[in-house]
């Protein structure tokens, strides 16, 4: 039986398509700042998928992908339905910030409070007007600060069914990760809602085979929810997840100019040689060595590194 749909006290019938206008504040100059929430239903009944990108507004990638989920017309679900929101935090978007212009992290204030922030407000409308609707989450987001994220999913093993649900998605790595408290994954996971992050790339830049790797991740959960339209083909899955339970950040021992020398999601070898740091003189090359062997997570591509700075993210004790 189809259940009632009423998201923006717009009601959302079986078998239409509606692109809802989230608008909840507006810039210095009084201009309306919209954020466009994409729905398409079904006339059959089946799950409501939540897909979102751009949480953080520097995260190109992330809304790229749920743009091409739009474009390729995979969001147009055989059964159930799709709620598409591709950038979430559309003011930060617009001035290439990761915050709000509030100052606020929006992946931070979740559930929100309704007369609270800016970022805490959006985010309680948020709470209360789509996730009660919604029986998965696909968020998709990016490095940020110029480091590189390996393509992987981050969950907790804890949570059986987004657990299995990552699996099918089929990211390169899978990462074990506790929840953060006041993050979107926490407020969904208090909710009882399976909910599946991909990270991927650094932000602002854009990586094509990241977004490949995401879209096709997302198409293989929506055939296994028997969701996908018949005209789009499912990637065959390669080679199984990399489970990681494990890791640890390599900091810089010195400042100076960082050269990186192994990329993201290469397997390294215990004082395997990784990078170097220079000073501007020519008198100082450190050369950085693994600590340990494992997969490489993140690379830190900043041409300058102070003493501390965290510069590699490598896995320990892989699956």
């Amino acid at each position: 039986m189809l259940r009632k749909l009423k998201i923006f006290d717009t009601i959302i019938e079986p078998g239409k398509n509606y692109k809802l206008n989230f608008n909840m504040a507006k810039l210095y100059t009084s201009t309306s700042v919209e954020v466009p929430v994409i729905i398409s239903r079904s006339k059959k009944a089946g799950p409501v998928v939540l897909i979102t990108g751009g949480i953080h507004g520097d995260e190109i990638n992330g809304i790229e992908v749920v743009r091409q989920l739009i474009s390729k017309k995979i969001n147009k679900p055989k059964i159930g339905t799709i709620i598409a929101i591709p950038v979430l935090n559309i003011f930060g978007f617009l001035s290439g910030t990761r915050e709000f212009p509030d100052g606020r992290d929006l992946n931070r204030v979740f559930p929100g409070v309704k007369s609270g922030s800016l970022a805490s407000r959006f985010a309680y409308q948020i709470s209360q007007e789509i996730l009660p609707h919604v029986d998965l989450v696909l968020d998709f987001h990016t490095g940020g600060a110029q480091r590189f994220n390996a393509p992987h999913i981050r969950i907790s093993q804890l949570e059986i069914e987004s657990w299995n649900l990552a699996k099918i998605f089929n990211a390169p790595f899978l990462m074990h990760g506790k929840n953060v408290k006041k993050t979107f994954r926490a407020t969904c996971s208090d909710l009882g809602k399976p909910y599946l992050l991909f990270e991927g790339g650094m932000s602002n830049r854009s990586d094509k085979n990241v977004v490949a790797t995401a879209v096709n991740g997302a198409i293989r959960v929506l055939d296994h929810l028997k969701m996908l339209p018949d005209q789009i083909k499912v990637p065959q899955i390669t080679e199984e997840s990399v489970i990681i339970t494990d890791s640890k950040w390599v900091r810089a021992k010195y400042s100076g100019l960082l050269h990186p020398k192994v990329a993201y999601g290469k397997k390294v070898e215990k004082n395997e040689f990784i990078a170097t740091i220079t000073d501007p003189y020519g008198e100082l090359r450190y050369k950085v060595k693994s600590p340990h062997a494992g997969y490489v997570l993140n690379v830190n591509y900043s041409p300058l590194v102070y003493q501390g700075d965290a510069i590699f993210h490598i896995s320990r004790n892989e699956a």
